[in-house]
């Protein structure tokens, strides 16, 4: 014999149990789901690159993770800002952009159309390019290749 138990909601607002020290400043939360920070991914490398690196560096001088919470609120501040910026300037071009990454599975190359709107538009507005590091020199970016083997619908 089964026996269930009712569901119940707590009626008192959640209080985190670990709330950050005093010294660190406060920083909102990017406020993204997965599809528009992989949008932005390649722009946030770029434009946050110095926080990036202070952050990577601080980590690795000491594994405690309260050590480096200070150069994590930068990385957050600076992202936030990139987006702020993306939607004030961009904002059709990023939809468009992140919501195919939504429907798409998350597949770059399934959004090449929509990508390569976004990237003429950051250019244009912020002066930002889209690199991917790695890419082999000499040879034309997989974002930028005009005719892919892999795309949406095979031949």
């Amino acid at each position: 014999m089964s026996t269930t138990q009712s569901g119940s909601f707590s009626k008192k607002a959640y209080v985190d149990p670990a709330p950050m020290p005093a010294g660190i400043p406060h920083v909102d939360e990017v406020g993204a789901t997965s599809a528009p920070l992989k949008s932005a991914a390649f722009f946030i490398g770029a434009y946050c690159k110095d926080y990036n690196e202070d952050f990577m560096l601080c980590k690795s001088e000491n594994r405690d993770p309260a050590h480096c919470l200070k150069e994590g609120r930068r990385v957050t501040r600076c992202a936030t800002d990139l987006i702020t910026k993306m939607r004030e300037n961009c904002l059709q071009q990023f939809d468009a952009h992140w919501e195919c990454l939504e429907k798409k599975n998350q597949e770059y190359y399934l959004c090449r159309q929509p990508e390569r709107k976004l990237n003429a538009c950051m250019f244009e507005k912020l002066g930002l390019t889209k690199t991917i590091s790695g890419s082999p020199a000499g040879k034309i970016p997989i974002h930028e290749v005009q005719s892919p083997i892999y795309t949406g619908v095979q031949k």
